[in-house]
């Protein structure tokens, strides 16, 4: 394991499809599929990409090396009470601080946190609930290193409705009818596609390591394998590209090659935009508007390692390679 933490800025595009199902139900209507009511195209919040890398990370968590080393725990889950968790990381600050102030107490409260909770220090968090040191403190608010965007269908999308039938029933007042009878809401097929950005500034913050990355895209890539349900039988992730910054500089200018990477070597939306997504042609000819499976979309890639920007790694993570970089 690499507990070295990040130094270089990430920029990834994550695809991933709905078949006959309901890929992030809306409370406020009724659970239906989420959508942009301008365009009609399917919305997945990033919430629910965060929920998911968090599942992941519950059952499948790396093992821990030291009390020392961070661990993989998950602050945000079901049953959590958040001040309780606060108030573990404030006790062992106090205990390792006894003559701190209250400002040292804070930031010592809010690392051990961080060490504690992958998703803490992943995505960051409000953790200035209580009447401790970290109420009303800088520290009890943590930005984290990774930020996704929404992910949003790539053509308008037409939920259904469906009718179902139950022959048992729930109370015995009811035990007289044949069946019951109710609804849930599917997405016939969808291809979305979401946006993510890990920053090595704020991941100096909050301890987020190279470990934590790789874990972070081995979620990602699995993270519907593991989370199979009724409304949610057939999700795939398609595609996981990701750019990383490594430096435009020969290898010997180690020094100007780790300050580029920090920053970045190219902006991340002209990256993103060389992974193209369209009708493939074959469904163009046989007149299809919109696209039943992923047959009929074609996903292209205009970089190369002829074309990849100076200083960019191109990681074809759903493929398991890696274009570039150009140095020197």
């Amino acid at each position: 394991m690499n507990n070295s933490i990040l130094t270089n800025r990430h920029d990834f595009l994550l695809l991933f499809e709905v078949t006959n199902g309901n890929p992030n139900g809306d409370p406020d209507a009724g659970n239906l599929p989420r959508l942009d009511p301008n365009t009609n195209r399917g919305i997945v919040s990033d919430v629910c990409l965060k929920r998911k890398v968090r599942n992941f990370t519950e059952i499948f968590p790396p093992v821990r090396e030291s009390e020392t080393a961070n661990g993989f725990n998950i602050l945000i889950k079901q049953g959590a009470v958040i001040e309780t968790e606060q108030k573990k990381g404030e006790i062992a600050a106090a205990e390792s601080l006894p003559k701190g102030t209250d400002n040292q107490k804070a930031e010592a409260a809010m690392k051990w946190l961080c060490r504690e909770f992958y998703d803490l220090r992943t995505f960051g968090g409000v953790i200035s609930t209580g009447d401790g040191v970290l109420k009303g403190s800088a520290f009890g608010q943590v930005r984290g290193p990774v930020q996704f965007t929404f992910g949003q269908s790539f053509h308008a999308i037409t939920p259904l409705e469906i009718t179902i039938t139950r022959c048992a029933v729930t109370k015995e007042d009811d035990a007289k009818k044949e069946r019951t009878m109710g609804n849930k809401h599917i997405v016939p097929y969808a291809l979305y596609a979401a946006k993510g950005y890990v920053s090595p500034a704020f991941a100096e913050r909050t301890n987020f390591t190279d470990t934590d990355l790789d874990l972070l895209f081995q979620a990602l890539l699995n993270m519907f394998e593991h989370d199979r349900s009724a409304a949610r039988g057939e999700m795939i992730v398609r595609g996981l590209y990701d750019f990383e910054h490594c430096g435009t500089q020969h290898p010997n200018n180690a020094a100007q090659n780790k300050r580029e990477a920090r920053l970045g070597c190219a902006h991340a939306h002209k990256l993103i935009e060389g992974i193209k997504v369209d009708l493939s042609d074959k469904a163009k000819a046989a007149g299809k508007t919109f696209p039943e499976s992923f047959a009929d979309y074609a996903v292209t890639c205009d970089w190369i390692e002829a074309t990849l920007p100076p200083g960019i790694k191109l990681n074809l993570r759903h493929e398991g390679r890696s274009l570039g970089p150009k140095q020197g």
